[in-house]
């Protein structure tokens, strides 16, 4: 599945050493179910994913922390109640229902690993436009 795939590529780009779990999986299930969400396609709805999660997080009142990771200077944290907060709840349900935890321990795994994730998908300091994150992953790790 697309997902899993997405996974493995997010946790090769966050350096997980178990490549089918972790970090990677909990993103991968996230930018999956955002992206289908949206309606969009594999390769439209990847990149949409991105941008529309940002926007997400941008007006659920965390603003300064996504420019922060999408920006070229120091990531600012999130907590895993901000990030609950900002993600519709059959979002978070759907997430952690695919990793296998609790809602809160997605949404806990989300808030120490999406910082780091946003910022390496966007080392120019913007997200790029009309590319998908599969692509934008396998660019960082080259």
């Amino acid at each position: 599945m697309a997902g899993n795939d997405l996974g493995s590529l997010l946790g090769g780009l966050l350096g997980d050493s178990d490549r089918s779990g972790g970090a990677g999986n909990i993103l991968g299930a996230l930018l999956g179910a955002l992206g289908n969400g949206q309606g969009g396609r594999s390769g439209a709805g990847g990149g949409g994913a991105l941008e529309g999660l940002i926007a997400m997080l941008t007006r659920s009142g965390l603003v300064d922390q996504a420019h922060s990771w999408v920006g070229t200077g120091e990531n600012q944290p999130v907590s895993g109640a901000q990030i609950a907060e900002a993600l519709p709840d059959e979002t978070l349900r759907k997430v952690a229902r695919e990793a296998g935890v609790s809602a809160e321990q997605a949404a806990d795994q989300i808030a120490r690993s999406l910082p780091t994730a946003v910022d390496r998908l966007t080392p120019s300091g913007e997200v790029p436009e009309g590319r998908s994150i599969e692509d934008l992953v396998r660019e960082q790790q080259l």
